[in-house]
């Protein structure tokens, strides 16, 4: 039995063999549409989501099986105190594989070491979206046709970011991936994540507040929202929100084959003027999450496919 913690717990070799199944699934979606028959999805979402878990049932229901849990804490046994241990063991009982979001870092990981059935992080506090990043890598192959030897642009809030941490780490698998990390100072990237990741494995980097700069350079420019649930105060929040719009006037600073990729939910950090141009692949991104789903929920059961 196998859990999805971090995108590290795939090899890069296990993550091919992953979107090459999800390409199929793509393009033979009736294929697997009876795949999961008699199999539950529990979806354990103890903050709001909306693409990461309504993904998740879609992708299980496509697959022909059912859905069953819970999208906030209050609607839990948490809010009468249940500990997460005691809440899978019992979620054990119901379902067969579990995703689950958690605004505390390792809670998912406390989980998967007190579980029957395979658990998969959908998200734990500011530290790691695993199937967040699968969706980008895959978005990334069926945009380049390749992952490696590009440069990438993460802009926005990329120090509570989950995606762009857990982006991050993946990449650096990869031949020749060099970032361009674009923040104001209060929201760079932890200091663990230059020290531990980046430089530990060589890769270059660069750090610029003004997204103009990076522009004519990027492949894919990763745009990030600032998240107000991560802030300590309001009066921060506010003054952070708007600090990176994307326009069309942006835009033209940009390569003809450079792509958008955005985790969503926007705000305000890409105008929606933006949506109309080709390079715009973020709601493509969104139903690609879909389909990366559907591939690791039928790798962790070790569900075949005649």
């Amino acid at each position: 039995m196998r859990h999805l913690m971090s995108p590290l717990d795939f090899t890069t070799e296990e993550l091919e063999q992953l979107m090459d199944l999800a390409d199929d699934i793509q393009g033979n979606t009736q294929k697997y549409s009876q795949s999961c028959n008699g199999k539950k999805l529990a979806t354990c979402f103890y903050e709001p989501s909306t693409r990461t878990r309504l993904s998740f049932e879609a992708a299980m229901l496509n697959l022909g099986g059912s859905v069953l849990g819970f999208s906030s804490a209050d609607s839990s046994s948490a809010a009468k105190g249940e500990s997460v241990s005691d809440t899978i063991r019992v979620i054990s009982c119901y379902a067969d594989i579990c995703a689950m979001r958690h605004p505390k870092e390792g809670a998912p990981l406390v989980a998967s070491l007190h579980s029957s059935i395979p658990v998969i992080n959908a998200g734990d506090g500011g530290h790691q979206h695993p199937t967040q990043t699968l969706t980008d890598l895959y978005t990334i192959r069926s945009l380049k046709g390749e992952i490696g030897n590009m440069t990438i642009g993460l802009c926005g809030d990329l120090k509570f970011g989950r995606t762009v941490h857990s982006l991050i780490n993946a990449l650096v698998r990869y031949p020749n991936i060099k970032f361009v990390l674009i923040s104001p100072e209060e929201l760079r990237v932890p200091e663990y994540i230059r020290e531990d990741v980046l430089e530990k494995n060589g890769i270059e980097y660069v750090e610029i507040e003004k997204l103009e700069d990076a522009m004519p350079e990027l492949d894919i420019l990763y745009m990030t929202r600032v998240q107000r649930e991560r802030f300590f105060n309001e009066e921060d929040y506010l003054r952070m929100k708007d600090f990176y719009i994307l326009t069309n006037e942006k835009m033209l600073l940009a390569k003809d084959d450079m792509m958008v990729l955005h985790p969503l939910p926007r705000v305000n950090e890409i105008s929606v003027e933006v949506d109309d141009d080709p390079r715009a692949a973020y709601f493509k991104q969104a139903q690609n999450g879909v389909y990366i789903r559907m591939a690791l929920i039928l790798t962790l059961l070790e569900v075949g496919v005649c």
